[in-house]
């Protein structure tokens, strides 16, 4: 996904985004409208003329007044409704490129940058109709149509018009890049640092304060907090000193207009009294402020397109333009619908390797599974027993030959594999929510029996009564909870989800060494009661009598290893 294709998907269709831009030219045009009659009127009824010559005038403030306050409401409404339509379309697109490469494909993000990139990045596209693209044709055309105008009253006012106007986009545009470019460009990243840190702080806050780590932790994220708060006051530094100088440049278009206006006093034929008169020369005088007041949006258009575009860059760049290689994707052979009975799986010289890495992360294996195996897969750190637990849930693309009932998995969806095969991690997250939502996202038609049921089968159905029911909370991450019971509680999800073959990836990981052979007799015994195959990944001793077989992984580059 580039930038281009990001900001394409934030940019309403032009019928939905024409109706906010028209009606955005009517409120302006009666601002400046409201200025200048209202101008023209007080000036005229100060010459004590006959009421008559002030009632369309009269009527004029009134219909610009009310048009100016009620076309603003229908632009504001209109053209927000149009930049919100694009926020799901957006979304879904974004998320419908990240879920084919999650999780393996996501690289060293961090939850905390990703979350800002995916809301606060994305949220902030909805500017780009909003603060950019329309205030510049608003604006833009509402301004041309002033100087035209002033200009038919008196050229050289049109000609002083023209050119503070131009002075002031120059000058606004150049100064609010000089003191807030950078800062608009960065704030999207600081954004992204400080709520990664702020995440990485409140997730691991316990770790930090057990170690005492936790200041220097906090003086991590004060000074992320700080560089943010730095970079939004230099963008409101910018935004201030642009709203200045178009201030400037307005009296000062007032000044000289005055200048060239009272020698041209009684010239010509503008008005009814036979010249350019009082009246005409308060117009040319006032209108120039409501046309400011309405130009002053372009400078500051050009700062809002900096952080538009920053944002962009950042969604764009953690969403790949396509899937990497080794990442699975369906491809026109898969085809075949999730197999309804399982009867066998099968690897022979599978290896595997990770996004962006050169080599394999796996050494070729070969291993069958049958309902009511239970394989331990053993060996040390970096033989890839993670991977080949990845490659099973097609997580990652594999090498070789990985198949289910006799079928090769590429002919299969990958979300049909994952009905066949599941994965409990060795951290398994838990919602931040009661024990009931915990387990009923793996089968949302269950009754409060069936899960009292499944849990008894994992050991928890006493603990679940004396936490109170299945009300009871588990807190941020699975806080209230132990490692073993975390462990209980996914596998009570992967029970409930009906996984055939079931792999349990370092289940013992976080649990005491006296609790981890009665939980690995517990978790292995409730997954083979239905006769599944069972995939146990430890690096800690286990008891031979809990599994059939044992398949030793060696580093990639070694000898492969068999488990037929």
């Amino acid at each position: 996904m580039n930038r281009r294709e990001v900001l394409r998907l934030a940019q309403p269709p032009l019928l939905r985004f024409a109706p906010g831009v028209a009606l955005g030219m009517l409120s302006a045009l009666c601002a400046v409208g409201l200025l200048g009659v209202s101008a023209w009127l007080i000036t005229r009824a100060a010459e004590q003329p006959p009421i008559l010559f002030l009632s369309a005038a009269m009527v004029g403030v009134r219909a610009f007044a009310l048009g100016r306050a009620t076309f603003r409401y229908l632009e504001r409404l209109v053209g927000h409704d149009a930049a919100f339509a694009t926020m799901p379309a957006l979304r879904v697109g974004v998320y419908e490129r990240l879920v084919p490469v999650a999780p393996d494909g996501l690289g060293s993000a961090r939850s905390g940058d990703l979350l800002s990139r995916l809301v606060s990045d994305v949220d902030e596209q909805q500017n780009l109709p909003l603060r950019v693209l329309q205030p510049l044709v608003v604006s833009g055309l509402t301004s041309a149509a002033v100087v035209v105008v002033v200009w038919l009253l008196l050229p050289a006012a049109g000609l002083v018009l023209l050119l503070s106007l131009v002075a002031a986009l120059l000058v606004g545009t150049v100064l609010n890049a000089a003191l807030s470019g950078r800062a608009e460009q960065a704030v999207a990243g600081l954004r992204g640092t400080h709520r990664a840190a702020l995440a990485d702080y409140l997730t691991n806050l316990d770790v930090l304060v057990a170690y005492g780590a936790d200041r220097a932790a906090l003086a991590s994220l004060d000074e992320a907090d700080a560089a943010l708060t730095a970079a939004s006051r230099r963008r409101a530094v910018g935004a201030g000193a642009t709203a200045a100088a178009v201030t400037f440049f307005a009296g000062l278009a007032t000044v000289l207009t005055l200048v060239v206006g009272v020698p041209a006093l009684g010239a010509g034929a503008v008005s009814g009294s036979g010249g350019f008169d009082g009246p005409a020369l308060a117009v040319v005088a006032l209108v120039p402020l409501a046309a400011f007041e309405v130009f002053a949006m372009i400078p500051l258009a050009a700062g809002a397109w900096r952080q538009v575009r920053a944002s962009a860059d950042r969604i764009a760049s953690v969403v790949p333009s396509g899937v990497p290689a080794s990442i699975p994707v369906d491809g026109p052979s898969a085809v075949r619908p999730a197999p309804e009975v399982f009867t066998r799986l099968s690897l022979r010289d599978v290896t595997a390797q990770w996004p962006g890495a050169s080599s394999p992360a796996l050494a070729p294996v070969s291993l069958d599974l049958s309902p009511g195996d239970r394989v331990l897969v053993r060996g040390e750190s970096g033989a890839g027993k993670t991977t080949l637990a990845h490659v099973l849930v097609r997580f990652l693309e594999y090498s070789g030959s990985y198949r289910l009932n006799g079928h090769e998995a590429r002919e299969y969806p990958v979300d049909a594999v994952r009905q066949v095969v599941g994965l409990c991690e060795q951290r398994p997250h838990l919602f931040d929510d009661d024990i009931r939502q915990n387990l009923l996202f793996a089968r949302d038609t269950a009754t409060d029996e069936e899960l009292l049921a499944v849990l008894d089968r994992v050991g928890l159905g006493s603990w679940v009564q004396a936490r109170g029911g299945l009300t009871a909370r588990v807190g941020e991450r699975g806080a209230l909870v132990s490692g073993g019971q975390a462990q209980r509680l996914a596998l009570a999800r992967a029970l409930l989800a009906g996984f055939p073959v079931l792999v349990l990836d370092e289940p013992t990981a976080n649990v005491d060494p006296e609790q981890a052979d009665a939980l690995l007799t517990d978790l292995l015994a409730a997954a083979a009661a239905a006769s599944r195959a069972v995939l146990l990944i430890a690096h800690t001793p286990v008891p031979p009598a809990l599994v059939t077989r044992t398949l030793t992984l060696l580093p990639p580059g070694e000898s492969p290893k068999t488990a037929l």
